[in-house]
C-alpha cells in the first residue's frame, strides 16, 4: 500500500527527474549543432589549439558516457 506521502514524494522525485533530463536534452543538441558546424572553425582554420579544446571536449563527454554506459574506469 502507498500512502499519500510517498506518492508526492515520488512526485516531486519524477518532476525533477524529467526538468534535469529536460535540461540534458537541450545542452546535447546545442552540442550536436555546434559539432555539425564543425564547432565553428573552418577547415583551413584548424589548429593544434582546436584539437586540444576538441580532445578536452570529448574526455568529459567520455567520462560521462564511460558513467553511463558503466565503461572505463565505471566498468563492473
Amino acid at each position: 500500500m502507498t500512502t499519500r506521502r510517498a506518492a508526492a514524494t515520488n512526485d516531486k522525485a519524477l518532476s525533477a527527474f524529467l526538468a534535469a533530463k529536460a535540461e540534458m536534452d537541450t545542452m546535447l543538441a546545442r552540442l550536436q549543432a555546434l559539432s555539425a558546424d564543425h564547432f565553428e572553425t573552418h577547415p583551413d582554420e584548424v589548429n593544434w589549439g582546436h584539437v586540444g579544446t576538441l580532445t578536452h571536449y570529448a574526455s568529459l563527454l567520455r567520462e560521462i558516457t564511460d558513467s553511463a554506459f558503466k565503461e572505463g574506469e565505471h566498468a563492473e
